[in-house]
């Protein structure tokens, strides 16, 4: 009873993902995955808001995503149907939260009969990217400043001051913690605006960090803010996943890390599992790990959706019912075991 709920294609997200579609589907299917969730990136509605790859032809960029985002729903329930007695899959999108503006566009798209539900997570800092690569990421923490009583506010300037070791600046573990701050911040923003179903990646802003492995409870501003971010998901009965493409990434913990996950659990807070898959390769990566770490914390079960009915058709105008389900660990581990290290 293996799953995902959250995933990606190359075929709706080129620049950083591979492979047709149904060619995931179909793999995931013969792994022994009997519910996936489809979770393609948003469509984005401003130039400032593209990556490095799609900025050779910036406008065609721009005006390729919303098309590209219904036929990602058209071809989600071409499989859907075709599939069905194989797999149950979900239909859903990763809504990215880039300022305030993006809550009516992801409102819009959540309305659609055949979207289940969004993920809400963050992938940048004052509209500057966390995760690309190292070179975004001292950008995004150039782009808050501390101001010298101690609080922080945010500028879009993204030059550095020199002053540090191996050239960082002289204040780069204050202005890191500032960003984690921030990064909180409007995250917080994001889940009053959306109370998303599943909120992505909790703590994806150590991904880049110089310290990934810190425990963020020494930064009392920091902890504060996260404390706050669970105690409102788990107020308005949202998940956390369980994100194991952090592994694959490098990390030694999953998506959330354990400080962070430990708090989650002490509010009655409900886990899902997520391989952030961004091709057939990476579908399942390293959940052996994942659920040795969910193990380490007494998590027994964990939490998926069941559709009724299970296919949508084009022609549906009304969505269909979603039932929570908990999926026992063990369940998942015996489908997992069988699969080559």
């Amino acid at each position: 009873m293996a799953f995902t709920m959250h995933s990606h294609s190359g075929q709706f997200c080129p620049g950083h993902a591979k492979d047709q579609l149904e060619d995931i589907v179909k793999h995931a299917i013969r792994i022994g995955y009997t519910t996936m969730a489809l979770t393609e990136h948003m469509p984005r509605t401003s130039l400032e808001d593209l990556y490095p790859e799609e900025l050779d032809e910036p406008e065609a960029s721009l005006a390729a995503l919303a098309p590209r985002h219904e036929a990602y729903l058209k071809e989600a329930q071409r499989l859907q149907a075709l599939y069905a007695p194989q797999i149950s899959l979900i239909i859903g999108f990763e809504g990215e939260w880039m300022r305030p503006a993006y809550k009516s566009l992801i409102g819009e798209l959540a309305a659609h009969p055949s979207i289940d539900y969004f993920i809400g997570s963050l992938h940048h800092v004052n509209g500057v990217p966390i995760d690309y690569d190292k070179e975004y990421y001292a950008r995004a923490m150039a782009s808050v400043e501390p101001l010298t009583n101690g609080t922080s506010t945010s500028t879009h300037a993204v030059t550095t001051n020199s002053g540090g070791a191996n050239g960082a600046p002289a204040d780069a573990e204050p202005r890191e913690e500032r960003m984690y701050e921030r990064y909180y911040d409007q995250q917080y923003e994001m889940l009053v605006a959306l109370r998303p179903r599943v909120v992505g990646h909790f703590d994806l802003i150590r991904l880049m960090s110089a310290d990934p492995g810190r425990d963020v409870r020494r930064w009392r501003g920091v902890w504060e803010r996260i404390e706050r971010n669970l105690a409102f998901v788990a107020s308005y009965g949202g998940w956390l996943e369980c994100n194991s493409s952090a592994l694959r990434k490098g990390l030694t913990e999953p998506y959330p890390c354990r400080a962070i996950a430990e708090k989650w659990l002490s509010l009655g807070g409900k886990f899902t599992l997520s391989d952030d898959s961004h091709g057939t390769a990476q579908v399942g990566t390293n959940y052996g790990r994942a659920l040795d770490f969910l193990s380490s914390l007494d998590v027994t079960s964990l939490w998926t959706l069941r559709r009724e009915p299970q296919v949508c058709t084009t022609e549906t105008t009304t969505k269909s019912s979603l039932v929570e389900v908990a999926v026992p660990v063990s369940k998942i581990r015996a489908v997992v075991s069988k699969w080559p290290l």
